[in-house]
């Protein structure tokens, strides 16, 4: 079981090292595509499409699988030990896909994040620019409720009369 862990591991890595290489330059998927394909039917010079990169979940599995059938292949000539195992298959398989998808979304969110950095910088600032107005708000409103409960203060203790001369005023005094 922890075999087929790192292996999934590894294999989600694969998969990201795999998807950013292609998205750098689609050269061997470029080779294939000349031998199999006549003059009519060869992809164009603009587009970017590989083995992995913007291709649809079953080409992926397609070519990532037969990927990995060769490798197996090798490894079990060069290696007569029974060391490919369907369930490390798997892992390398599942895990080579999901670093894929992984890849994608995170080239993905970069895009969108670059694009809309300018509009994001100005919401930023005019976040700001509303906070300081609130905060100044809220330091003018403080130094007038300040203000008024001093004038307050004044004018309730100038009016009121000190207890002797409510009292002579009961006529108990």
């Amino acid at each position: 079981m922890t075999l087929e862990l790192i292996v999934f591991i590894g294999a989600i890595l694969f998969g990201v090292f795999l998807y950013w290489r292609e998205s750098k330059g689609n050269g061997l998927y470029r080779f294939f595509n000349k031998i199999l394909n006549s003059k009519e039917l060869q992809m164009k010079p603009e587009d970017k499409t590989g083995f992995v990169y913007k291709q649809t979940f079953l080409l992926r599995l397609v070519f990532v699988g037969f990927l990995f059938l060769i490798g197996i292949v090798i490894v079990r000539f060069l290696i007569p030990i029974n060391l490919a195992t369907i369930s490390i298959f798997a892992s390398m398989l599942v895990g080579t896909l999901a670093g894929t998808y992984l890849a994608n979304f995170i080239f993905k969110s970069s895009e969108v994040i670059d694009q809309k950095s300018d509009s994001i910088e100005n919401m930023v600032s005019d976040t700001i620019e509303k906070g300081k107005d609130f905060i100044e708000d809220l330091k003018t409103k403080d130094a007038e409720q300040v203000i008024n409960k001093t004038s307050n203060t004044k004018t309730s203790k100038v009016e009121e009369k000190s207890a002797r001369e409510r009292l002579k005023d009961k006529g108990l005094l």
